[in-house]
C-alpha cells in the first residue's frame, strides 16, 4: 500500500508538472496582431492592443522606401533605417524586424547592443570590418572583414560594430529576431545620459581624470 501510495503521488506530481508546462505558450495565439495606438477599434490583446482582424489591410504589412539610401552626413558617417513594429504595425508579435545600413567611406556603426534581438547581417556593397565582444570575464573579440555577399551573426545582447574599411560607400541589410530589438549605443548611453552619470562613477570606472570625462560628455551633449 505504501509503495502504491508513493507511485500514485509521483504520477500525480508528474501530471501536475506537465499541466504547468502546457500552460505556457510563448508563440502568437492568432494569425496576426496588427498594433494600434489606442484600443477603441481593438478587440484582441496579445502583448499590445491589436486591430480588429476585420479592419486589417494589406498596407498594415507593408513598408516602402528601403531602396532609398539613408543620409550619412553625420559624425559617424553611417545611417540605420530600421523597419520594426513602429514602421510595419503587422510585425506585432511576429518576432522579426529588418534594417538597412548605409556607410560613407570610413563610416562607422559604433559599438552598440540589441537587448532583445540577435542580428544577422549581409553585405550588399563594399567591405566592412565587423566584430562583437563576449560577456565578462573573457571579453573576447570575434572580428572579420566582410565583402559583398558575406553574412555575419551578432548574438543577442553582445556589443558589436561595423566599420567601412573600403574607399567607397558600403551597404548592408540586417535581420533581427525581435519586432522591437532596441538599440543601446555604448558611448551615447555612458557619456550622453540624461541626467549625466556622476563624474565620480565614470572616473572610477574608466580610471581617467575628470577632465577627460567632462570632455567626452561634452561630445555627446544634445
Amino acid at each position: 500500500m505504501a509503495t502504491f501510495g508513493v507511485l500514485s503521488l509521483a504520477v500525480l506530481l508528474g501530471l501536475q508538472a506537465a499541466m504547468l508546462v502546457s500552460c505556457f505558450d510563448p508563440s502568437p495565439l492568432q494569425d496576426f496582431c496588427v498594433a494600434v495606438d489606442e484600443p477603441k477599434s481593438a478587440v484582441f490583446v496579445n502583448g499590445k492592443f491589436c486591430k480588429d482582424p476585420k479592419l486589417v489591410k494589406a498596407e498594415d504589412f507593408l513598408f516602402q522606401g528601403l531602396n532609398i539610401p539613408g543620409s550619412t552626413n553625420n559624425r559617424q558617417n553611417s545611417n540605420v533605417t530600421l523597419v520594426n513594429v513602429d514602421r510595419i504595425s503587422g510585425l506585432n508579435t511576429l518576432g522579426i524586424s529588418l534594417a538597412r545600413i548605409d556607410y560613407a567611406p570610413y563610416g562607422l556603426n559604433p559599438p552598440h547592443t540589441h537587448p532583445r534581438g540577435t542580428e544577422i547581417l549581409v553585405v550588399v556593397e563594399g567591405s566592412l570590418l565587423v566584430g562583437f565582444v563576449t560577456s565578462n570575464p573573457d571579453n573576447k573579440l570575434f572580428t572579420k572583414v566582410l565583402y559583398k555577399g558575406d553574412v555575419f551573426v551578432f548574438p543577442i545582447g553582445l556589443i558589436h560594430f561595423q566599420f567601412n574599411v573600403g574607399h567607397g560607400p558600403a551597404l548592408a541589410f540586417a535581420g533581427l529576431s525581435s519586432q522591437n530589438p532596441g538599440t543601446i549605443t555604448i558611448a551615447n548611453a555612458v557619456f550622453g545620459s540624461k541626467p549625466p552619470i556622476s563624474l565620480d562613477v565614470l572616473t572610477k570606472a574608466f580610471q581617467v581624470d575628470e577632465k577627460v570625462i567632462e570632455a567626452l560628455q561634452m561630445q555627446f551633449k544634445a
